[in-house]
């Protein structure tokens, strides 16, 4: 069958090298739950290897319906797999009611969303194997004190344990992109409930690091019982780690 049409609005970019594919797979601790999620197959390379995996249920998220029609072709076990439909709007609890994996090639584009629609479903989602640019893998795998630990960094480790797995180059890509790619794993922490309001929380750190070169008794200035905070008021966000940001809301909180 012909090969899928990377399509540029949708961030294609297909990963050719099959060794690569199968280091991506081994890499999912499939003893951590039985229930994957591949997200954008395209032409299916990691696919081949997920299906050949014993003991797991896959299921499959594909958007665009030339690259679902060449995986019915391609591997026919996976028709009642896949699921055409774009991942961000997906009720993924329509997928799997109970606790799942999510593997894939991320798309450029939406990846920072994916990782965004993760937090939101992560009492679901107990793992994260995914392939993004290399500038995003540094951001969300970053520590305080680094110059890419922002927003995404603080909200995912709070809740997932974060390893940078390898990098990987731009000549095993079908077009090749512009930038070097990694790929990373997430698994969930024994975190459950914050000791304070979860939208409080996270509007903090969205605030910090919206103002990320002030300190915080002027970026969080709009906050009630910021003053009450002692030395954190001195602080960058840069310098503070997941403890910090939540005793900051459990001290404005109580104001």
């Amino acid at each position: 069958m012909q090969k899928v049409r990377a399509k540029k609005d949708l961030g294609q970019h297909f990963l050719t090298d099959r060794n690569i594919a199968a280091k991506i797979v081994n890499s999912l601790d499939t003893g951590a739950c039985s229930n994957v999620i591949e997200v954008g197959p395209g032409m299916g390379i990691l696919t081949g290897y997920l299906l050949s995996i014993n003991g797991i249920t896959l299921r499959i998220v594909e958007i665009d319906s030339e690259s679902v029609e060449y995986l019915h072709n391609e591997f026919p076990d996976t028709k009642e797999m896949v699921w055409h439909a774009d991942f961000l709007k997906v009720d993924l609890n329509e997928i799997f009611k109970d606790k799942f994996s999510l593997i894939g090639n991320f798309p450029y584009n939406i990846s920072s969303q994916i990782f965004f629609k993760v937090l939101e479903n992560r009492n679901a989602v107990v793992q994260v194997v995914g392939m993004v640019q290399k500038e995003v893998a540094e951001r969300i795998s970053a520590g305080p004190g680094s110059k890419t630990y922002g927003i995404l960094s603080v909200l995912l480790q709070t809740f997932y344990k974060i390893e940078y797995l390898f990098t990987v180059g731009e000549k095993v890509f079908s077009p090749p992109p512009k930038v070097k790619s990694a790929v990373i794993r997430l698994k969930r922490n024994q975190i459950g409930a914050l000791p304070c309001d979860e939208k409080l929380f996270f509007a903090i750190i969205k605030a910090s690091f919206n103002q990320r070169r002030k300190m915080l008794r002027n970026s969080l200035s709009a906050f009630p019982g910021i003053e009450k905070t002692g030395d954190y008021l001195t602080k960058r966000p840069e310098q503070l780690g997941v403890d910090d940001f939540i005793k900051i809301a459990v001290i404005i909180e109580k104001n």
